[in-house]
């Protein structure tokens, strides 16, 4: 089997991991599945609270949003700060097979799961042989 490789597609994703993220927007990852008649979304948001979640639907796009808000200092010297605070949000392209008005989402341990049903119309049927014909002669 022949494949075809790009030496520059690993650091192409790598700089734009780099350059998409800033304070203002943080990476949320996200694995998503098909299995029966939906499509599964996790996406891990560690740190965020549920009420700090806002999921939005227009037209084929869903919009997650989440904000982990940093813990007060008080009266503490922070020595060392890796972990990211401020607002994530992603954007998921949703296909014209998809019911967008039956989306179902909850929260657990840091992941964000979402379904979403395929559109009655997009699922397959089974089509009888001779159930459109017409009676022709009478």
């Amino acid at each position: 089997m022949l494949m075809r490789t790009d030496p520059f597609r690993e650091l192409d994703r790598l700089a734009q991991q780099f350059m998409s993220r800033s304070d203002s927007q943080l990476m949320m990852p996200m694995d998503a599945w098909k299995e029966g008649h939906s499509f599964t979304v996790e996406l891990d948001l560690p740190g965020v609270r549920e009420g700090d979640i806002d999921l939005e639907v227009e037209r084929n796009v869903l919009t997650v949003r989440a904000e982990r808000r940093a813990t007060d200092a008080g009266d503490r010297e922070v020595i060392h700060s890796e972990r990211p605070t401020g607002v994530f949000m992603r954007q998921i392209f949703l296909s014209d097979a998809l019911d967008t008005e039956h989306v179902e989402a909850s929260f657990r341990d840091g992941v964000l799961t979402l379904r979403i049903p395929m559109a009655e119309e997009a699922k397959p049927r089974k089509v009888l042989i001779g159930a459109g014909k017409r009676e022709i002669e009478q």
